[in-house]
């Protein structure tokens, strides 16, 4: 008699399989929460949706709120890895770049990109943040994230030495105009297309950061 041969257990693929099915997951309620709004869609929609139980869905993401929080990352960041989209690759390709000017026009680029898969959920997170715990969480880490990125791009550039302004008031700029809003007034309600978006965008980022400009922007005290 053969004796059977047991398949070695390759700890690896179940782990990646698991993320795969988070990450489905994950991108069935983002399509449900975008349509019917977070505070109108329950876990139970997703489980049908998704052809899953509630229980697993409770068990892979412990909470609505969690839920939530892995739509949003999967949604923006293409997957369910931690990694943040500051530290990978294609943004560090751009931060790579030894001319500022070249840099701000790939991250306005990016800016764009990251925009657009963004939008259709942080207006149901905004929309639901004032009675829905969940999401105003996920808002107040969304703001968070926001200003470390601005942060973060402020200190490379001043960096570079070429920075003409402040690394704070290049930080504060750029954290005001990060969140989506300014590209769905143009390019959602004007009808930009993301291409002429993140050229305006880069040449107002270049002017502030390259060029100077004689305002308040050089003067970061803080007055009481």
């Amino acid at each position: 008699m053969t004796e059977k041969v047991k398949r070695p257990y390759n700890s690896h693929s179940r782990t990646r399989q698991a993320q795969e099915n988070r990450d489905l997951i994950s991108r069935t309620a983002h399509d449900l929460f975008v349509e019917h709004g977070y505070g109108n869609t329950t876990v139970a929609d997703v489980a049908r949706a998704a052809e899953v139980s509630p229980e697993m869905i409770y068990k892979s993401f412990g909470s609505k709120a969690e839920l939530l929080r892995s739509a949003w990352f999967v949604m923006f960041r293409g997957d369910g890895q931690e990694e943040t989209l500051y530290d990978r690759p294609e943004t560090q390709a751009v931060l790579q770049l030894p001319e500022l000017s070249e840099r701000i026009a790939g991250f306005a680029r990016l800016t764009a990109a990251r925009s657009r898969r963004s939008s259709p959920l942080l207006r149901a997170i905004e929309g639901a943040a004032a009675t829905e715990p969940g999401a105003r969480e996920m808002l107040a880490t969304w703001h968070a994230r926001l200003l470390d990125v601005a942060s973060r791009f402020a200190h490379d550039a001043a960096e570079t030495g070429q920075l003409v302004i402040p690394e704070e008031a290049c930080g504060d700029i750029m954290y005001a105009m990060l969140d989506g809003h300014l590209w769905r007034r143009l390019v959602v309600e004007r009808g930009w297309t993301d291409e002429r978006y993140a050229a305006w965008l880069a040449a107002l980022w270049q002017q502030q950061f390259l060029d100077g400009d004689p305002g308040d922007v050089h003067d970061t005290s803080r007055q009481e």
